[in-house]
Formats: structure tokens, C-alpha cells, sequence
């Protein structure tokens, strides 16, 4: 029997007027468009400005990873989305130069494991011709587990590409397998980064899912490592993003506990960093031999700057990586609406944001139920 992992709820959207189901897009009456002054983002209902746009371009990938993709939810009756409701990648980059004019001006590839999107090659090309209503180029990365990177790394950075962030959570070849439920070797992600690099993709940054009385025993050994590199390595709290990982808090290590085993062997000082937009919170090698980065969704919520919006494979605009719903966008681009209305409707869906999930997980009651939500390997991370 096949399975279905769930994308997003059917619960009434709540609407003035007509109900709409929930997930859809609908474009505003006439005359009541939101479109913010030419040159200013979009802003949310928190004067959060609408910068960056992730786009996940398939929901397939190659490794399991426990905390994204568990073999035992994602085996081989899974039925991912045939390709047939996926945007193409003109529908991609149309939607995404809406976005631009709206505020966008840094988008990020990924999946699944965006690499194997046939041909991924010509949507960096697409998205790299872009420019802002200033007519300066966009910042263009994309995410990836490693395991193409080596073969791909030179022909994304002559179609355009800025940078690449690589998934890898630990060095030693038997942890990195079991985090990945994979037998890709280790040392092939190595290589994926250093040929990234020669191709001019950098700095790259590689990012490790911490997960306590796991993995953590690798944080100072990929620290040092990666000391030196010029590569910048960032580590994630263990989140719950989705509802198919098993998340347990007790298995979060708080950024802070990273922080201080690694500064207890290298020496650390904390680099100023723009609220607004921020992910990562940056630390510096005290001796200059480059940075560290702590992703802290679970423990020191960063919602107030969030400015990302995040658009499925098959058109879902997402507004939280812990969303439960998204809107239907595919149905405006492949339905005849022109590209003010498309940014008229996207508009009004950030004009109505308010989403807060990392901030009410704080004060959320130890064992409260909640609702279930996107799973990352189809919305990207």
C-alpha cells in the first residue's frame, strides 16, 4: 500500500466573503491591490520586510537523513510528486522575478536534494539573469547534501550561481552514515566541497544538525577540521520540522553548549550581526583562522527578523518552515493571471503574515500537543 507524507491541511481558510479551500491563492478584487511603493518591499504584519525566497525544486533526495527524511516514512512505497506538478523552470523563475520586484533579493535553491533536478543548471542560468528593480544582480545559492556537488560544482558557478551551503553532520565515516542512513562516503562530500570551492563557490558553508547523544561528539572534531579552510561552518539545533522525525527536545544541544565546548578549545569572539534577515548568529576564531556560525531555532527564536518566504516544488508559497499550510500559486501562474496580479496576490498573502512558530514553541507547555506540519524534505531548509 502506498503512503503519503503529509504537505498541508485541509482545514477552511478563514476568509471574508467566500471561503476559499485551505492552500489557495486568490487573487484580490479589483482595485484593493497591496503593492508596496516602487523600490519598497512587501512588509508582514510585523514590519518584517520580504527579502529572501527559498525555492525547493523537487522533494526527492538520495540520503535519508533521520531528522528530515526517516527511511521508515519515506521507504520505497513513498509516493513523491510526479514531475508533471512540478513547476517548470520558466514557471520558477516567472514567479521568482515577481518576488524580486516585491523585496527579494537573495534566493536559495533546494530540496530534496536540488541536484537531481535534471538540468538544474538552467534555473541558476534563469535566476541569475534576474535583476532588482536597481538592477543589481541577485545572490544566488543553493543547498545540497554533497553527493553531486563534485560533478556539478563547475557548471553551476559558469550558470551563475554565488554560493552553496552543503549538509554534513559529522566527519567520522560511521556517524556520518548513520545520520544520513546512507553509504555515501564521507570523503566524497569532502571532495564536493573542495571542488566547490576551486569553481569559485565560495565561501562555502557547511552546516551540521546537532542532535545530543547522537552526533554531538563531532562538533569539535568538525571544528577543527574545518578551522583554517576558509569554508564557514554552521551548527542547527535539532528541530521539529515536520511530523515524521520523532522530534524529542531532549535531544536538542542548545547553540550555547556549542559555543562554549568549542571556545573552551579555540577561543571565540562573537561578530555583530543584522537582526533583520538573521539566521545564523557568526563567532570568530580568536587566532584569525575564520568563523563559526550557531543556527538556534529551538532555544533563542529568531522570528521578529524572519524576511523568507519559501515556494514548493509544485507552487505552495510557505510562509514558516513550520507551516502547516501553504498557498496555491501554480493554479494563478498556469491559470492566466498576469504578473501583477500573481504579485498582487503575493503581496496580500505577506501583508497577512504573522507567523511566530519558533516564538510560541518557547511558551508552548512541555508535551503540548501540535500541528502537524510541512516536512522539510518538500519545503527545503
Amino acid at each position: 500500500m502506498s503512503k503519503v507524507i503529509y504537505l498541508t491541511d485541509q482545514r477552511a481558510a478563514a476568509a471574508a466573503g467566500d471561503a476559499a479551500p485551505a492552500g489557495t491563492a486568490v487573487l484580490p478584487p479589483a482595485g484593493t491591490a497591496v503593492l508596496p511603493p516602487a523600490g519598497q518591499p512587501a512588509l508582514d504584519t510585523r514590519a518584517r520586510p520580504l527579502r529572501d525566497l527559498r525555492i525547493s525544486v523537487t522533494d526527492r533526495c538520495n540520503f535519508r537523513c533521520t531528522y528530515c527524511m526517516p527511511r521508515d516514512a519515506f521507504d520505497s512505497n513513498h509516493v513523491f510528486l510526479p514531475h508533471a506538478q512540478l513547476l517548470s523552470f520558466e514557471e520558477m523563475a516567472r514567479a521568482a522575478a515577481v518576488f524580486v520586484r516585491l523585496g527579494v533579493r537573495k534566493i536559495r535553491l533546494t530540496g530534496g536534494e536540488p541536484l537531481l533536478r535534471k538540468n538544474i543548471e538552467t534555473l541558476v542560468g534563469l535566476l541569475a539573469a534576474l535583476r532588482t528593480p536597481e538592477g543589481d544582480p541577485l545572490e544566488l545559492t543553493l543547498t545540497t547534501n554533497g553527493s553531486l556537488l563534485a560533478r556539478k560544482a563547475r557548471a553551476l558557478k559558469e550558470a551563475g550561481l554565488t554560493r552553496v551551503t552543503v549538509s554534513m553532520d559529522a566527519l567520522d565515516p560511521a556517524m556520518f552514515a548513520r545520520m544520513s542512513d546512507t553509504d555515501f562516503p564521507v570523503a566524497d562530500v569532502l571532495r564536493g566541497i573542495d571542488a566547490a570551492a576551486q569553481a569559485g563557490l565560495a565561501p562555502v558553508k557547511v552546516n551540521m544538525v546537532v542532535r545530543r547523544g547522537v552526533n554531538d561528539d563531532q562538533i569539535l572534531p568538525m571544528a577543527a577540521h574545518f578551522r583554517g579552510s576558509g569554508h564557514i561552518l554552521r551548527f542547527i539545533e535539532y528541530m521539529d520540522v515536520g511530523s515524521t522525525n520523532g522530534w524529542n527536545m531532549a535531544e536538542v544541544l542548545p547553540s550555547a553548549d556549542v559555543i562554549a565546548r568549542i571556545g573552551e578549545r579555540f577561543p571565540l569572539t562573537p561578530l555583530h550581526t543584522d537582526p533583520m534577515g538573521r539566521v545564523a548568529q557568526r563567532w570568530a576564531y580568536a587566532d584569525g583562522a575564520g568563523e563559526i556560525g550557531v543556527i538556534s531555532s529551538v532555544t533563542q527564536a529568531f522570528c521578529e527578523g524572519c524576511t523568507r518566504a519559501r515556494l514548493s516544488p509544485e507552487g505552495r508559497l510557505f510562509l514558516c518552515l513550520f507551516a502547516s499550510r501553504g498557498h496555491d500559486l501554480r493554479a494563478l501562474i498556469r491559470g492566466g493571471a498576469d504578473d501583477d496580479q500573481l504579485a498582487a496576490a503575493v503581496a496580500g498573502i505577506w501583508a497577512g503574515r504573522g507567523d511566530n512558530y519558533s516564538e510560541r514553541r518557547l511558551a508552548d507547555t512541555p508535551g503540548a500537543p501540535r500541528d502537524p506540519k510541512v516536512e522539510m524534505s518538500y519545503i527545503g531548509g
